[in-house]
């Protein structure tokens, strides 16, 4: 550490260095955690710049966080961490153009409250706003529309801090291939500090959700289902082989409530709750949990239906619920009833003919909803494609979802082998994986086929920008295969255990940060096994994203005295902060705070 407080010291020494060194950080989820050497939070350009350059100066790997929406480990590291919440103010506003500039912190929430003091918002959003519009670009996120795309369809320009510390602006008619690149750059290009974000304008919108038998679904796919209005998606329940076909198209209706129900509300989010956490004993129970749960929401006869106007804002959002594992592919729209039949046919237990999956589903019940969604980023034919774009080259894209609920944190047992089954089965349908969620049994050689020359592409614009690896990590080298050898500052992982309150913790070393190597995988188990920090007395146990212990911001004229001292602090005195303080509960997702209401599945 004394070689980092000199560099501090040294390197642009008027510019400030806001970091923590006893940081705990978990996704949303807490599926994983990880505790990075330094948590970093810059408000500024100029102190990005000096991360970055700090960065290559003590060999150090940089990893930058949002909300941590995804489940995945792509966010790990016990290198630096960098978040950008202090960085997200709104630059500049062009009405005429309906563009803001933005700096890359910013939530989705903030910048459609800001747009919405202009009469703009967003034309599209995924499942919720927490993400950071960097979190949400780099990722490939996408909505449910067919005249829609990515959400990055909607980035006019970027502006990007290399490895080498420069910051650069790329867009469609500047820098073409950066801008390719990092429009889907999974972290691993450089950081995203400026976006120019394209909006429509501000507008209501009316939603319908009816419960629907899966056989008219299927046979109104190719023809109304997807078209009839702007927005839809559906939420399949595989074993009562029915679907809530939630539609939506803008108004200029006032805003109208829909009608509570007295399951809507903590009574039908606990009740769920508590079954799922019961299946993981007796797993059997699903199928009547399903109808149950969803009947008693949504009515146990087809054809009930449920309507209410809201702002776009928020009508086109979802409650998450729980803790969550998420395994989501994209595949042409065209072959969408094929998948969801052969996926029900194997979910159900019929006859191998019917399905073709060589894995055998007795003794396996899932968890439903599974999402069912579309986007179509053929519409435009003078749309910039990123070299990682995963929707379909020929045609609309299909987005299926099989969500499995973490229960108060617990593991669902069916998660192997109906992830291994399902993607198995995404794979023999041409799919390609979402980036952020979590897929497990797809080889960096079968992504490598799906992406093609795109990764190729890709891989030599990153190298030419970060060739030492500063922003490359194990999720990178596991997912994508990249260069056979490794980078210098590549970072790998070296031991991953059981959290002591739940989901793993993820251990990482660098091939040149000699102060990272563990002596062997037992050592590196060991330094895991001793990361959850034991609370005091009174301290909540349920941070949010992320948390806290001692932080520091390093002036020049900071003696070195206090710096040393501010790395000895204590896991938890009283410079303790949270991150992410008004994300609310540790789920996205939380009751309505009635007991009734119509939010446990807010619009599903």
């Amino acid at each position: 550490m004394e070689k980092i407080q000199w560099e501090v010291q040294h390197t642009a020494p008027d510019v400030p260095f806001r970091a923590a060194d006893r940081h705990v950080h978990h996704t949303w989820a807490k599926t994983f955690q990880s505790r990075p050497e330094l948590y970093i939070r810059p408000r500024s350009l100029a102190e990005i710049q000096k991360v970055v350059n700090l960065a290559r100066i003590c060999r150090r790997r940089i990893v930058v966080v949002g909300c941590g929406h995804s489940p995945s480990d792509l966010t790990c590291t016990s290198s630096w961490m960098v978040n950008l919440d202090g960085y997200a103010q709104v630059l500049h506003v062009d009405r005429a153009k309906k563009t803001l500039l933005v700096e890359g912190g910013i939530r989705l929430r903030n910048l459609n409250e800001e747009a919405n003091r202009h009469g703009l918002t967003m034309p599209n959003l995924g499942s919720i706003n927490e993400q950071s519009i960097v979190g949400a670009i780099a990722t490939a996120t996408h909505g449910s529309s067919l005249r829609h795309g990515l959400l990055s369809d909607s980035v006019r320009s970027l502006r990007v801090v290399l490895a080498d510390g420069q910051a650069v602006r790329c867009s469609k008619d500047e820098n073409q291939e950066l801008f390719r690149a990092a429009l889907v750059s999974l972290g691993a290009l450089g950081i995203i500090v400026e976006v120019e974000f394209e909006m429509t304008d501000a507008c209501n919108i009316e939603w319908t959700q009816t419960l629907l038998p899966l056989d008219e679904i299927l046979r109104t796919w190719d023809n109304t289902l997807w078209t009839e209005k702007e927005f839809t998606r559906v939420w399949w329940m595989p074993y009562m082989k029915r679907a809530i076909k939630w539609s939506a198209e803008k108004t200029s209706k006032p805003e109208r409530a829909a009608v509570e129900s007295w399951y809507g509300g903590s009574v039908g989010f606990h009740t769920y709750h508590s079954l799922l956490w019961l299946s993981n004993y007796v797993p059997c129970i699903l199928p009547w949990v399903e109808w149950f749960v969803f009947g008693m929401q949504y009515g146990f006869q087809t054809g009930s239906s449920t309507t209410a106007v809201e702002p776009l804002q928020t009508g086109l959002l979802m409650n998450c619920l729980y803790s969550q594992f998420v395994n989501e592919w994209a595949l042409p729209l065209r072959d969408g009833p094929e998948a969801i039949s052969r996926l029900s046919a194997w979910l159900n237990g019929e006859s191998k003919s019917k399905h073709e999956i060589p894995f055998s589903c007795k003794g396996l019940y899932v968890h439903c909803p599974i999402e069912v969604r579309v986007s179509d980023t053929t519409r435009d034919p003078d749309r910039v494609r990123p070299f990682l774009d995963n929707t379909s080259e020929n045609g609309p894209t299909l987005y299926l979802n099989a969500t499995l609920y973490r229960a108060y944190l617990q593991d669902p047992p069916c998660r192997d082998r109906y992830y291994e089954a399902f993607e198995w089965l995404m794979r023999d349908m041409g799919g390609k994986p979402h980036y952020a969620k979590n897929f497990t049994y797809t080889a960096a050689h079968e992504i490598q086929d799906m992406l093609g020359d795109g990764l190729k592409q890709w891989t030599k614009v990153r190298d030419e920008s970060d060739p030492e690896g500063m922003f490359i990590g194990e999720w990178h080298r596991r997912n994508l295969g990249l260069n056979q050898q490794r980078y210098a500052l590549e970072e790998r992982e070296v031991a991953r255990t059981k959290a002591g309150n739940g989901g793993q913790v993820w251990v990482g070393e660098m091939s040149q940060h000699p102060e990272a190597v563990m002596s062997s995988p037992a050592a590196a188990a060991a330094a895991a096994a001793d990361f959850v920090p034991r609370p005091r007395e009174g301290r909540s146990t349920s941070p949010s994203a992320s948390s806290t212990a001692s932080s520091f911001d390093m002036m020049h004229s900071v003696t070195a005295d206090r710096v040393s001292s501010s790395w000895q602090s204590s896991e938890f005195d009283k410079g303790e902060e949270d991150t992410d303080k008004d994300d609310g509960p540790r789920y996205h997702g939380h009751p309505h705070r009635g007991i009734t209401g119509v939010e446990v599945f807010d619009k599903m």
